[in-house]
């Protein structure tokens, strides 16, 4: 609007003060469409971002329904986790686009609403200061102080680098006489006379054996920092460490042998055969201990041990002088330690539970429906008191468990006789039967659980180190690999760093480290 003093009594200047108002009025007409137009845009940009990420939300949901469901609903574990990967990266591919649409005061207040967490104290802090150009005021030319700052925390990554280490030593002798010259000794190493140091041979175990980094994947991985390194000379020094960690393994495996319960289970090793120009199968045997579900105050451990077949021999060799509980899955293997009066065996119900669900796949059975309603009710007894005392977890299998698994045991042996002795129906349930001594043990123990899910898991990493260096060179690397992957999978579970637990162990067995101490040297007592 023009003010009454704004306006002339010349009819072209008042022409031209109206033209102007015109335009003016259609600039602004024209700012206020364009706001119009980016609000809407904005707005079906973030109905076009939110539908999206709903979308890979409900994809993320679908196969974590795979992952956490029954086990029988395979899908494979590493190729779960690089989905999700891929998953997380479209959503931060749209949430960026969106980001990038939106105003800077709103991307502001979106970080400040971010809950981002606390950074680990430990790290190391390097502070940047942004600062204005000038600490005079605009206004009056005045001096600027400080009335508070804004303090940002982000994670910063170092690449990893080589150095090298120059050791000197010098030599002395007296001038007076020719005495002998005086030197102190060299520092005891691993690889005597070799280029590493103890550390970094212990980050080739931890890349191979924790990383599943193959010898060959690491060779190149240096060679791209300048420092070629062949892969044999890399396994030279995987071997003699194995030698010194030897010790350790069967020093582990005699303290698992100790105790009252045991977990047992074996994988397929794969080991190059040159005579006949292809692979055998060997086998990694795992024997674990975990009593944290029933509060047990010793500290979790596998060991593993490697075998060239998968004889039953095998398991009663390895557990000779163990007498107690071994909680196994199906095989039959393990029978002929059963019959020991020493060793009683109980048996998984997670395989049992596989084999019903497999027949509700095919078809609808109703007595594999039953079976997986009792099973899931047996599960769900357990996970209210998982954690408590074997006492206590006694006492509510007793009242609880009981029942469940009497009516399961009478469901099953009734609808045996009604189906063909052929079908997959009938071969579940005999599964199921013919081990119902070891399934239901777990009633009567508080310190048996009732699947072997714990030593699955442990041996989880055995078959993805399999799956990246495909085979063993020989039996004698499949022995190695068993050695070194019980240590450094018992330093996991116990939640101690495996590089550096195993880079101070390497360097106290290089000193001397006494033999009849080896307690010491168990992951569990390791502080950093």
């Amino acid at each position: 609007m023009l003010a009454a003093a704004d306006l002339s009594d010349d009819p072209e200047v008042l022409r031209a003060m109206i033209v102007a108002a015109n335009a003016k009025t259609a600039l602004l007409t024209a700012e206020v469409e364009r706001i119009n137009a980016d609000a809407e845009l904005r707005a079906i940009a973030q109905a076009e971002a939110d539908g999206e990420i709903a979308r890979l939300n409900s994809i993320i949901a679908a196969f974590m329904r795979h992952r956490f469901g029954p086990r029988s609903e395979k899908l494979d574990d590493d190729q779960f986790e690089l989905v999700l990967e891929d998953l997380g990266i479209a959503i931060a591919m749209v949430e960026a686009k969106l980001d990038a649409a939106s105003s800077a005061k709103a991307r502001a207040e979106k970080q400040r609403r971010t809950n981002r967490g606390q950074l680990p104290v430990h790290l190391e802090r390097v502070e940047q200061l942004v600062d204005v150009d000038s600490k005079q005021c605009a206004c009056c030319g005045g001096d600027l102080h400080a009335i508070g700052e804004d303090v940002a925390e982000r994670l910063d990554k170092v690449p990893a680098s080589f150095r090298v280490l120059v050791t000197r030593r010098p030599r002395y002798a007296c001038r007076s006489c020719e005495g002998e010259v005086v030197q102190a000794p060299a520092p005891l190493r691993i690889v005597e006379g070799g280029l590493p140091t103890d550390a970094l041979v212990a980050q080739v175990l931890v890349s191979k054996y924790a990383d599943h980094l193959p010898l060959y994947r690491q060779a190149q991985i240096y060679a791209r920092q300048g420092v070629n390194l062949d892969r044999s000379t890399l396994a030279d020094w995987t071997g003699r460490a194995a030698w010194w960690l030897t010790p350790l393994r069967d020093h582990l495996l005699a303290l698992l042998k100790r105790g009252p319960r045991l977990f047992a289970d074996e994988t397929t090793a794969p080991v190059l055969d040159p005579g006949r120009r292809r692979t055998k199968t060997g086998q990694i045997w795992a024997y674990a201990r975990d009593d944290r579900p029933w509060g047990g105050t010793d500290p979790p451990a596998v060991a593993f041990i490697y075998a060239p077949d998968r004889k039953s021999e095998r398991p009663l060799a390895h557990l000779a002088g163990f007498s107690g509980i071994l909680q196994v899955d199906g095989y039959a293997g393990y029978n002929k330690l059963g019959r020991r009066n020493d060793v009683a065996l109980a048996f998984c119900w997670s395989h049992v539970r596989r084999k019903f669900f497999e027949l509700t796949k095919d078809d609808t059975s109703p007595t594999a429906t039953e079976a997986l309603q009792l099973i899931k009710a047996l599960y769900a007894v357990d996970d209210a008191i998982r954690g408590q005392s074997p006492d206590m977890r006694r006492s509510v299998r007793q009242e609880q468990s009981l029942p469940i698994v009497t009516t399961l045991h009478r469901l099953l042996t009734a609808r045996l006789g009604l189906v063909s002795a052929k079908s997959k129906l009938a071969e579940a349930i005999r599964y199921a039967t013919t081990r119902w001594t070891g399934l239901t043990l777990f009633v009567d123990d508080g310190r048996v659980e009732l699947d072997s899910n714990i030593v699955e898991r442990a041996i989880r990493p055995i078959a993805l180190n399999r799956k990246n260096a495909l085979f063993a060179g020989s039996d004698d690397g499949g022995a190695n690999w068993a050695v070194i992957a019980s240590l450094i999978e018992t330093a996991k579970i116990n939640a101690v760093d495996p590089l550096a637990w195993l880079t101070d162990t390497l360097e106290r067995l290089a000193r001397g480290h006494s033999s009849k101490n080896l307690d010491q040297l168990m992951p569990w007592n390791f502080r950093s």
